[in-house]
C-alpha cells in the first residue's frame, strides 16, 4: 500500500527509521484478519480511508511490535480468559516489547506520539481486551498518576520499574459505594506525625492484589495545611504493608485475562513522601483520567476492527447453498455497514490524537470519543456475532471473548451515561447531574 499523502496537523514522530514487518496474525477456524498493507498492521480495506498508512519512526515500530504479539497472545489467551487467570509472562512479553509507556517520557524507553500510544492499544485490544487493558492499568493510570503528580524522586523510582514490568501497579479510586460519584470517595489519609495513616476500600481495582504497588486515592485529614485537608490526593502504597488486605473479584464474564480486586486498608502507614505532591485536589485525579479516557477509545477501536476483520474473512470463507455468504447481497450490506461504523471510530481517534499532540484536547472531547468508540465497538461485535452464526460463541473464533471484553470498557474509566451528560452539559450549557 502507498503511504497517504501527509494529513495536516500533527500525527506521529518520524525521527528514526521504521522498525522491521509485523509477523502475520495466524488463521482460525472461523476466517483470519484480511491481508495487511506491506509494512503496516492493518489492510487497506480495514483502514479505508488511509488514517493510519502515514505513521512513521518510533510510533511505527511500536505498533509492529504490538502486532508481532499477536501470535503468541492469541495461542494462550482463550484458556487463560476461560479459566480466569492472570497470565503474568504475557505481561512480560509487553514489557519485552517495551509498550508500557502509553507515550509517558521514561528514560530508556521509546517516547510516543499521542497517535502513537493509541496505535498501542488499539493493536493490543485488537488482539485481546485483557492485555489492553494491562497497559491502560500499568502505564495509563498507574505511571501516568506519577509521572504527572509526583516528584522527581517518585519518578525516578517508579516509573523505570513500572515500564519494565518489573513492578505491577494499580491505580485505586473506585470505591463499594463510589463509582460514578468517585469525588465523594471515603477513604481517608490522616496525617500522624512523619506517616499518613490510610483506611477505607477500593473495588474494581485492575492489579489491586498480588502486585506491587498502588497509587491510592483518598481524602487528606491534616488540619496543619489547610488547603489540603479535606481534598483528595494520591499516595503510594506497597501492597505488601501491613492493613493492606485485596480480594480478587470473581464471577466476571468480562475481561477475564485480568484481575481487578477488592482492596481493604486498615490503618496502612505511608511516610509522608509517599504522596503525590501535585495531586491537590480531585481535579488532579481528573488530569489522570482524562489523559487515559482517549486510551479506552482506542482501545474500543482495537476491539472493532478484531471483530470486523474476522467477520469479514469468514464471509468469504464460509460456503452456503452453494455459495459464499459474501455473494449475498445483505452480507455485504452487513459489512459495509460494519466499515462505515469502524471508519467513524477511526476518525474521531485519529482527531482526539491530533488535539492531543498540539496541547489542545479537552476532556470533554475525550469523554465524546470514548462514548462514540465503545458504542461503535458494540455494535460491530454484535454484527459479527451474528454473522458467524453458531460458531460466533465459540472462544476459537475469538469475536465473543471481544463482545463480552467491549462491556467492562462501556462503562470503565466513565459510563455512557455520564460521559453524555458532560457533553450534553456543553451543549446546553447547564449540568443535569444533580
Amino acid at each position: 500500500m502507498t503511504p497517504a499523502p501527509a494529513t495536516p496537523g500533527p500525527v506521529g514522530r518520524d525521527s528514526a527509521p521504521a522498525g522491521p514487518a509485523a509477523t502475520a496474525p495466524p488463521t482460525g477456524s472461523a476466517g483470519r484478519p484480511l491481508p495487511a498493507a506491506d509494512g503496516y498492521p492493518l489492510s487497506p480495506v480495514t483502514d479505508y480511508y488511509g488514517l493510519f498508512a502515514g505513521v512513521q519512526g518510533e510510533d511505527l515500530e511500536a505498533w509492529q511490535a504490538a502486532h508481532a504479539l499477536t501470535e503468541p497472545i492469541l495461542a494462550r489467551i482463550n484458556e487463560a480468559w476461560e479459566a480466569a487467570e492472570y497470565p503474568m509472562d504475557l505481561v512480560r512479553l509487553l514489557a519485552d516489547s517495551d509498550l508500557l509507556t502509553d507515550g509517558l517520557d521514561i528514560p530508556g524507553h521509546r517516547r510516543l506520539s499521542p497517535l502513537g500510544a493509541g496505535l498501542v492499544t488499539m493493536e493490543m485490544s485488537r488482539i485481546d481486551g485483557s492485555m489492553g487493558t494491562v497497559v491502560g492499568v500499568q502505564a495509563g493510570l498507574c505511571a501516568r498518576s506519577i509521572a504527572l503528580l509526583g516528584s522527581q524522586e517518585q519518578k525516578d523510582k517508579w516509573l523505570p520499574a513500572l515500564a519494565s514490568a518489573e513492578k505491577l501497579g494499580a491505580f485505586a479510586l473506585t470505591e463499594p459505594d463510589h463509582g460514578s460519584d468517585s469525588v465523594a470517595l471515603e477513604t481517608v489519609a490522616r496525617r500522624e506525625g512523619d506517616h499518613w495513616v490510610i483506611t477505607g476500600e477500593k473495588k474494581w481495582i485492575g492489579n489491586g492484589a498480588n502486585c506491587d504497588v498502588s497509587v491510592v486515592w483518598a481524602r487528606v485529614d491534616d488540619e496543619s495545611d489547610p488547603q489540603l485537608h479535606g481534598q483528595v490526593s494520591g499516595f503510594i502504597v506497597e501492597q505488601h504493608l501491613d492493613g493492606y488486605s485485596a480480594d480478587l473479584i470473581e464471577g466476571k464474564l468480562s475481561l477475564r485475562a485480568i484481575h481487578q480486586a477488592h482492596i481493604r486498608m486498615d490503618g496502612v502507614r505511608v511516610p509522608l513522601d509517599a504522596r503525590l505532591p501535585e495531586a491537590r485536589s480531585f481535579k488532579d485525579t481528573g488530569r489522570v483520567l482524562a489523559a487515559t479516557r482517549a486510551g479506552v477509545a482506542w482501545g474500543a477501536l482495537g476491539h472493532a476492527i478484531a471483530c470486523f476483520e474476522i467477520a469479514a474473512q469468514y464471509a468469504k470463507d464460509r460456503t452456503q447453498f452453494g455459495r459464499p455468504l459474501a455473494k449475498s447481497q445483505h452480507v455485504q450490506v452487513r459489512l459495509a455497514d460494519m466499515l462505515q461504523t469502524l471508519v467513524g471510530a477511526q476518525l474521531h481517534c485519529f482527531r482526539v490524537a491530533q488535539l492531543d499532540e498540539a496541547g489542545t484536547l479537552t476532556p470533554v472531547q475525550a469523554s465524546m470519543a470514548k462514548v462514540h468508540c465503545t458504542r461503535a465497538a458494540r455494535s460491530v461485535a454484535a454484527e459479527a456475532r451474528d454473522l458467524l452464526g453458531g460458531v460466533g460463541i465459540l472462544l476459537e473464533n475469538q469475536v465473543i471473548r471481544h463482545m463480552a471484553d467491549i462491556e467492562a470498557l462501556h462503562t470503565y474509566e466513565g459510563t455512557d451515561t455520564i460521559q453524555s451528560l458532560l457533553v450534553g452539559r456543553e451543549i446546553a450549557g447547564v449540568s443535569a447531574f444533580a
